[in-house]
């Protein structure tokens, strides 16, 4: 008999702040964390808004042990953070007992920030070298006198993926199963359903997962900004991010982790710690299509979300609330539509929809596990966010997208999508703990 997976603990850290509670309000208040863009300089870019996190200090959640992590990554500093909340309300933080052996970590962590500004001043400099000596090329050892005085093995290190796990690991004593999956839009969505398998197959009691991304810096939003990917509303950023919308023209960038406690229910209940809710269905799939595009009949979401269903023996007719992927890019919210449709059939219309994106803009592979936490708190309070910004109704977007203002509904389990870059599908299906 396979083992049941339960949720005991919740933290975030998002452009709307870094509590649960006071993040909740705010999104059932229907606020907005985007602005002008801080980070970097980005007054001449083609989009020069974001939500970034603003005003984080590790030390105020970690404590004396952030100076530990003091060299960590942007991104894996939000990771900590996320984790140390989540650790906290879990209980675990007091259980004496529990065998570091039995904790692994599974993340949907992305890389981390490059060190942009001294690897630019390498590159310009091994350019002008190669053209004063008649190069049509980058003169290496120019690049190379530069790099190895300016450019630090610390920061350099700390840009991997798997950095962020590893954090955690030394955090919180987490000696078990450690891995890190990098499937863009979709990873802590596709970390979460596995962390919960390794339990599921025996291989660890305990389970620190999620994600974490910030591709805030100028490599990011170039590249978004030449996949046309960005809304480019400079002039109405609060407004930008419009899943759904007819006048929607892309997705805002946004950054910041969502960590949760995965238990066994066996070792949950054996310490009486709370749960918050059942990790009952996880889909995964690949479109084996294009790099960029999803399949024009939905053909990944449509298989990651059946494959959830069939895992969680439940039906269409069962969920109370859709976490949609809603990016606000014209394919994706046309055809995670149509792909809604194809799989909820006549219950479609009738189940209420949201993307809360269009509050916190998209944060890469931090925003399964942002989203999987929104849908345990709808199930707690039978309340889900709206879909702000959505003025505009769209003819190819047709189904209950909880516009504007929040809503009272029964939920009494929930879905959640992610869809990513490379044709990635990830699906889960949470639930009251009965």
């Amino acid at each position: 008999m396979r083992q049941r997976v339960v949720i005991t603990g919740m933290g975030w850290v998002t452009p709307m702040g870094d509590d649960i509670e006071g993040v909740w309000k705010r999104m059932l208040a229907g606020e907005c964390g985007i602005g002008r863009t801080t980070i970097f300089e980005a007054d001449t870019f083609p989009t020069q808004f974001s939500a970034e996190v603003r005003n984080f200090d590790l030390a105020r959640i970690l404590g004396a042990s952030a100076d530990k992590h003091r060299d960590a990554s942007r991104n894996a500093k939000f990771a900590l953070a996320a984790a140390k909340q989540a650790w906290d309300q879990s209980g675990l933080a007091n259980w004496t007992t529990l065998n570091p052996a039995d904790v692994g970590v599974y993340l949907g962590g992305g890389e981390g920030p490059v060190d942009f500004l001294n690897f630019a001043a390498a590159a310009v400099k091994g350019w002008q070298s190669g053209q004063a000596r008649g190069l049509d090329a980058l003169d290496g050892a120019a690049w190379g006198e530069v790099a190895m005085k300016q450019l630090d093995g610390t920061c350099e290190m700390e840009q991997d993926p798997n950095m962020a796990s590893s954090h955690l690991a030394v955090c919180f004593k987490a000696a078990g199963p450690n891995a890190n999956t990098l499937t863009a839009c979709a990873a802590s969505t596709q970390a979460i359903g596995e962390a919960t398998a390794i339990i599921r197959r025996g291989d660890a009691e305990v389970m620190l997962s999620g994600g974490t991304h910030s591709m805030i810096h100028p490599l990011g939003v170039t590249g978004f900004n030449r996949l046309t990917a960005l809304s480019n509303r400079n002039d109405d950023f609060t407004t930008a991010s419009r899943p759904f919308d007819r006048t929607r023209d892309g997705f805002v960038l946004g950054e910041g982790a969502g960590m949760i406690v995965l238990e066994s229910l066996e070792h949950a209940q054996a310490r009486g710690g709370k749960i918050l809710a059942e990790v009952v269905g996880y889909g995964s799939t690949a479109d084996a299509f294009r790099v960029t595009d999803i399949h024009e009949e939905g053909r990944g979401p449509v298989a990651s979300m059946t494959m959830a269903f069939k895992e969680a023996d439940m039906t269409p007719g069962d969920i109370g609330y859709i976490s949609a992927h809603g990016t606000g890019t014209s394919e994706n919210d046309k055809i995670e539509t149509l792909s809604i449709k194809k799989v909820f059939g006549e219950k479609a219309p009738s189940t209420p929809i949201s993307s809360i994106k269009s509050m916190m803009g998209h944060l890469i592979a931090a925003a399964g596990a942002v989203e999987i936490i929104t849908c345990v708190l709808a199930i707690r309070d039978n309340i889900v966010p709206p879909t702000i910004n959505l003025n505009t109704p769209d003819p190819n977007c047709d189904l209950d997208y909880v516009p504007l203002k929040a809503r009272k509904v029964n939920v009494n389990a929930a879905l959640s999508n992610s869809f990513g870059f490379g044709g990635q599908n990830d699906t889960l299906i949470v639930r009251t703990f009965e």
